[in-house]
Protein backbone atom coordinates (compact mmCIF):
# COMPACT_ATOMS: atom_id res chain seq x y z
CA UNK A 1 0.00 0.00 0.00
CA UNK A 2 1.31 3.47 -0.97
CA UNK A 3 1.76 5.31 1.66
CA UNK A 4 2.89 9.37 2.42
CA UNK A 5 4.46 9.80 5.54
CA UNK A 6 4.39 13.52 7.05
CA UNK A 7 7.27 13.26 8.86
CA UNK A 8 7.77 13.67 12.23
CA UNK A 9 4.69 15.54 14.51
CA UNK A 10 6.65 15.94 17.71
CA UNK A 11 9.60 14.98 19.65
CA UNK A 12 9.43 13.05 22.98
CA UNK A 13 8.75 15.76 25.42
CA UNK A 14 6.85 15.53 29.25
CA UNK A 15 6.55 12.77 31.49
CA UNK A 16 3.77 10.83 29.58
CA UNK A 17 3.99 6.83 29.95
CA UNK A 18 7.14 5.23 28.39
CA UNK A 19 6.67 3.03 25.70
CA UNK A 20 8.36 -0.05 23.93
CA UNK A 21 8.60 2.09 20.56
CA UNK A 22 10.59 4.73 19.54
CA UNK A 23 8.39 6.32 17.07
CA UNK A 24 4.05 6.26 17.11
CA UNK A 25 2.81 5.90 14.09
CA UNK A 26 -0.86 7.75 13.69
CA UNK A 27 -2.72 6.49 10.51
CA UNK A 28 -5.42 9.02 8.46
CA UNK A 29 -7.57 9.03 5.72
CA UNK A 30 -6.53 13.08 4.93
CA UNK A 31 -9.74 13.50 3.06
CA UNK A 32 -12.58 13.50 5.40
CA UNK A 33 -12.63 17.64 6.76
CA UNK A 34 -13.21 18.73 9.23
CA UNK A 35 -11.76 15.76 11.19
CA UNK A 36 -8.89 15.64 8.97
CA UNK A 37 -7.88 16.69 5.51
CA UNK A 38 -4.76 17.40 3.43
CA UNK A 39 -3.85 21.48 3.89
CA UNK A 40 -3.46 22.93 0.31
CA UNK A 41 -1.15 25.50 1.44
CA UNK A 42 1.42 23.16 3.02
CA UNK A 43 0.48 19.69 1.51
CA UNK A 44 0.42 18.34 5.47
CA UNK A 45 -2.07 16.48 7.10
CA UNK A 46 -4.67 19.09 8.84
CA UNK A 47 -7.81 19.43 10.28
CA UNK A 48 -9.36 18.28 14.55
CA UNK A 49 -7.73 14.76 14.78
CA UNK A 50 -4.37 16.05 13.25
CA UNK A 51 -4.33 18.54 16.12
CA UNK A 52 -6.22 16.33 18.70
CA UNK A 53 -3.63 13.45 18.06
CA UNK A 54 -0.53 16.24 18.11
CA UNK A 55 -1.92 17.12 21.33
CA UNK A 56 -1.99 13.79 23.26
CA UNK A 57 1.39 12.80 21.89
CA UNK A 58 2.63 15.99 23.14
CA UNK A 59 1.37 15.66 26.39
CA UNK A 60 2.25 11.75 26.55
CA UNK A 61 5.94 12.63 25.90
CA UNK A 62 5.45 10.95 22.29
CA UNK A 63 7.21 11.02 19.12
CA UNK A 64 4.81 10.83 16.31
CA UNK A 65 4.62 10.80 12.77
CA UNK A 66 1.46 10.58 10.62
CA UNK A 67 0.51 7.94 7.78
CA UNK A 68 -1.95 8.13 5.20
CA UNK A 69 -4.22 5.60 4.73
CA UNK A 70 -6.95 5.02 1.90
CA UNK A 71 -10.24 4.30 4.25
CA UNK A 72 -11.10 1.36 2.72
CA UNK A 73 -7.92 -0.50 4.13
CA UNK A 74 -7.11 1.16 7.03
CA UNK A 75 -8.32 -1.38 9.43
CA UNK A 76 -5.95 -4.20 7.84
CA UNK A 77 -3.20 -1.84 7.53
CA UNK A 78 -3.25 -1.15 11.13
CA UNK A 79 -3.58 -4.68 12.09
CA UNK A 80 -0.61 -5.52 10.18
CA UNK A 81 1.33 -3.00 11.37
CA UNK A 82 1.86 -0.48 9.02
CA UNK A 83 0.44 2.46 11.59
CA UNK A 84 -0.08 2.14 15.07
CA UNK A 85 -3.74 4.18 15.76
CA UNK A 86 -6.59 5.32 13.25
CA UNK A 87 -7.50 8.74 14.06
CA UNK A 88 -9.83 9.06 11.35
CA UNK A 89 -13.27 10.36 12.29
CA UNK A 90 -13.95 6.22 13.32
CA UNK A 91 -17.05 5.39 14.68
CA UNK A 92 -16.92 2.93 17.60
CA UNK A 93 -19.29 -0.03 16.75
CA UNK A 94 -19.49 -3.36 18.22
CA UNK A 95 -18.32 -4.93 14.34
CA UNK A 96 -15.16 -3.15 14.63
CA UNK A 97 -14.52 -4.18 18.31
CA UNK A 98 -14.38 -7.48 16.86
CA UNK A 99 -11.07 -6.90 14.90
CA UNK A 100 -9.67 -3.40 16.78
CA UNK A 101 -9.57 -1.95 20.18
CA UNK A 102 -10.50 1.52 20.82
CA UNK A 103 -9.78 4.16 23.14
CA UNK A 104 -12.49 5.90 24.88
CA UNK A 105 -14.31 8.63 22.36
CA UNK A 106 -12.79 11.96 22.32
CA UNK A 107 -16.41 13.03 20.02
CA UNK A 108 -20.09 12.45 21.31
CA UNK A 109 -22.25 10.30 18.59
CA UNK A 110 -23.03 13.09 16.53
CA UNK A 111 -25.77 13.59 14.18
CA UNK A 112 -25.52 11.39 10.34
CA UNK A 113 -27.96 12.97 7.73
CA UNK A 114 -29.30 12.58 4.40
CA UNK A 115 -28.91 15.19 1.92
CA UNK A 116 -30.45 15.54 -1.75
CA UNK A 117 -31.00 17.77 -4.64
CA UNK A 118 -33.55 20.12 -4.12
CA UNK A 119 -36.87 19.10 -4.58
CA UNK A 120 -36.20 15.56 -4.18
CA UNK A 121 -39.20 13.44 -1.96
CA UNK A 122 -37.65 12.42 1.79
CA UNK A 123 -38.86 8.86 1.04
CA UNK A 124 -35.89 8.20 -1.08
CA UNK A 125 -34.13 7.58 2.52
CA UNK A 126 -36.02 4.98 2.68
CA UNK A 127 -36.54 3.50 -0.68
CA UNK A 128 -34.33 5.07 -3.21
CA UNK A 129 -30.52 4.75 -4.11
CA UNK A 130 -28.03 5.76 -1.24
CA UNK A 131 -24.83 6.46 -1.43
CA UNK A 132 -22.30 6.42 1.37
CA UNK A 133 -18.21 5.85 1.71
CA UNK A 134 -17.58 2.03 1.61
CA UNK A 135 -17.01 0.27 5.29
CA UNK A 136 -18.27 3.27 7.16
CA UNK A 137 -21.36 2.77 9.75
CA UNK A 138 -23.40 4.97 7.46
CA UNK A 139 -23.03 2.22 4.75
CA UNK A 140 -23.94 -0.43 7.39
CA UNK A 141 -26.97 1.42 8.57
CA UNK A 142 -28.41 2.02 4.88
CA UNK A 143 -27.00 -1.88 3.86
CA UNK A 144 -30.02 -2.93 7.19
CA UNK A 145 -32.87 -0.38 5.45
CA UNK A 146 -35.05 -1.11 2.88
CA UNK A 147 -32.71 1.85 0.39
CA UNK A 148 -30.47 0.17 -2.05
CA UNK A 149 -26.49 0.87 -1.21
CA UNK A 150 -24.08 2.60 -3.24
CA UNK A 151 -20.60 2.71 -2.13
CA UNK A 152 -17.94 4.74 -2.86
CA UNK A 153 -14.26 5.03 -1.79
CA UNK A 154 -14.06 9.03 -0.94
CA UNK A 155 -16.97 10.75 0.53
CA UNK A 156 -16.39 13.26 -2.47
CA UNK A 157 -17.39 10.73 -4.55
CA UNK A 158 -20.52 10.35 -2.98
CA UNK A 159 -21.12 13.75 -3.68
CA UNK A 160 -20.36 13.46 -7.30
CA UNK A 161 -22.53 11.10 -7.53
CA UNK A 162 -25.74 12.64 -6.03
CA UNK A 163 -25.09 15.69 -8.40
CA UNK A 164 -24.82 13.57 -12.02
CA UNK A 165 -28.01 11.65 -10.99
CA UNK A 166 -26.13 8.11 -10.06
CA UNK A 167 -28.09 8.21 -6.74
CA UNK A 168 -31.08 9.62 -5.08
CA UNK A 169 -29.28 10.79 -1.83
CA UNK A 170 -25.93 10.80 0.58
CA UNK A 171 -26.11 9.81 4.27
CA UNK A 172 -22.88 10.92 5.86
CA UNK A 173 -21.57 12.67 9.04
CA UNK A 174 -23.66 15.98 8.81
CA UNK A 175 -20.55 18.18 10.12
CA UNK A 176 -19.19 16.42 7.11
CA UNK A 177 -22.06 17.48 4.78
CA UNK A 178 -23.06 20.97 6.11
CA UNK A 179 -20.20 22.61 3.79
CA UNK A 180 -21.07 20.67 0.48
CA UNK A 181 -25.47 22.25 1.24
CA UNK A 182 -23.89 25.77 2.50
CA UNK A 183 -21.81 26.31 -0.29
CA UNK A 184 -24.37 24.78 -3.43
CA UNK A 185 -26.52 27.63 -3.50
CA UNK A 186 -29.21 25.59 -2.45
CA UNK A 187 -28.88 22.86 -5.31
CA UNK A 188 -28.43 20.64 -2.17
CA UNK A 189 -30.78 20.30 0.47
CA UNK A 190 -30.74 18.28 3.94
CA UNK A 191 -33.37 15.60 3.86
CA UNK A 192 -35.30 14.02 7.18
CA UNK A 193 -34.39 14.01 10.79
CA UNK A 194 -30.73 13.37 11.63
CA UNK A 195 -29.51 9.76 12.03
CA UNK A 196 -27.49 9.06 15.71
CA UNK A 197 -25.00 6.04 15.18
CA UNK A 198 -22.49 4.56 17.37
CA UNK A 199 -20.87 4.93 20.48
CA UNK A 200 -18.69 8.32 19.27
CA UNK A 201 -15.26 8.71 17.59
CA UNK A 202 -12.24 7.27 19.17
CA UNK A 203 -8.76 6.18 18.66
CA UNK A 204 -8.12 2.68 16.95
CA UNK A 205 -5.64 0.75 18.25
CA UNK A 206 -4.51 -3.25 17.64
CA UNK A 207 -6.23 -5.00 20.41
CA UNK A 208 -2.68 -6.14 21.86
CA UNK A 209 -1.45 -2.99 22.33
CA UNK A 210 -2.65 -1.88 25.92
CA UNK A 211 -0.04 0.22 27.19
CA UNK A 212 -0.81 2.57 23.90
CA UNK A 213 -4.35 2.71 24.24
CA UNK A 214 -4.16 3.49 27.93
CA UNK A 215 -1.99 6.54 27.46
CA UNK A 216 -4.21 7.77 24.85
CA UNK A 217 -7.30 7.11 27.45
CA UNK A 218 -5.13 9.01 30.17
CA UNK A 219 -4.71 11.86 27.81
CA UNK A 220 -8.44 12.16 26.50
CA UNK A 221 -9.67 11.99 30.24
CA UNK A 222 -7.00 14.59 31.19
CA UNK A 223 -8.55 16.75 28.68
CA UNK A 224 -12.17 16.25 29.31
CA UNK A 225 -11.56 17.35 32.67
CA UNK A 226 -9.72 20.94 31.94
CA UNK A 227 -12.21 21.44 29.27
CA UNK A 228 -9.29 21.58 26.13
CA UNK A 229 -10.96 18.63 24.53
CA UNK A 230 -14.47 20.61 24.59
CA UNK A 231 -12.52 23.72 23.15
CA UNK A 232 -10.77 22.20 20.32
CA UNK A 233 -14.50 20.32 19.11
CA UNK A 234 -15.74 23.87 19.16
CA UNK A 235 -12.83 25.12 17.14
CA UNK A 236 -13.28 22.78 14.47
CA UNK A 237 -16.98 21.76 14.66
CA UNK A 238 -18.84 25.30 15.76
CA UNK A 239 -20.94 25.62 18.66
CA UNK A 240 -23.95 22.96 17.95
CA UNK A 241 -21.36 20.24 18.39
CA UNK A 242 -21.99 17.93 21.42
CA UNK A 243 -19.28 18.71 24.25
CA UNK A 244 -18.33 16.33 27.44
CA UNK A 245 -19.95 17.59 30.26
Amino acid sequence: MKKLILGLALTAFGTGTALAQDVVRMGSEGAYPPYNFINDATGELDGFERELGDAICESAGLTCEWVINDWDTIIPNLVSGNYDTIMAGMSITDARREVIAFSQNYLQPEPSAFIALAGTDADVTMSGVVAAQSNTIQAGHIAESDADLLEFPTPDETIAALRNGEVDAVLADKAFLEPYVGDSGGELVFLGDDVLLGDGIGVGTRQSDNDLRATFDGVISEMKADGSLNTMITKWFGEDQPLFE
